[in-house]
């Protein structure tokens, strides 16, 4: 099997407009993803098979030892006359994005659990330690405040965070680290 990591061509990773993604130490792209133009990954970042992410109209950067699972999408907002700087989309560290999830010119914090399906629409901003349950719908302008679960379509602060949900919220991250790891040392 030829090894697709590490520094070595990638077809998953491309550039628009001459501007190629940037990867920091032992990231792992799974080669069904697409990753094009200004985004930037940090180390220990894991991209999993089929997300699409296009840094084509903004930015997006993705802090260390976050993950974005399976079949997410990523994307920006343009700048504009009404909007000067666009929304870039900003995922801090140890983010755990889920399966399916829709990330589109939002601004996430760091300790965050994105569950599958959810969608967080421009403008929004997710502070740090938050649990966004699977299928929630976060509108644009949102600010989500830290340490609280959210479910809902659209969303609602239900109640604080447990301990252990919020212990789960680096762990998780911990959790993709390592199974990226795992992935790496098999190329």
């Amino acid at each position: 099997m030829s090894s697709l990591y590490n520094n070595q061509v990638n077809t998953a990773i491309r550039p628009y407009k001459e501007i190629m993604p940037k990867t920091g130490k032992n990231t792992y792209i799974d080669p069904s993803a697409v990753i094009v133009g200004d985004i930037t990954l940090a180390d220990d970042v894991s991209i999993w098979p089929l997300v699409a992410a296009r840094g084509d109209v903004n930015t997006i950067t993705i802090g260390a030892r976050s993950n974005v699972q399976d079949g997410s999408v990523l994307h920006v907002t343009r700048k504009s006359e009404h909007n000067p700087k666009g929304n870039p989309l900003i995922i801090g560290t140890d983010v755990t994005v889920g399966h399916k999830c829709m990330l589109h010119g939002c601004s996430l914090g760091n300790r965050i659990l994105v569950g599958m399906g959810a969608i967080i629409m421009d403008g929004a901003i997710v502070e740090d330690d938050v649990f966004i349950g699977a299928g929630s719908l976060v509108p644009p302008n949102k600010t989500l405040v830290s340490g609280y679960l959210y479910v809902g379509n659209p969303v609602k602060q239900i109640r604080l965070l447990k301990e252990a949900e919020a212990n789960f919220l680096k762990q998780s991250a911990i959790n993709y680290v390592e199974l990226k790891n795992d992935y790496l040392a098999e190329t």
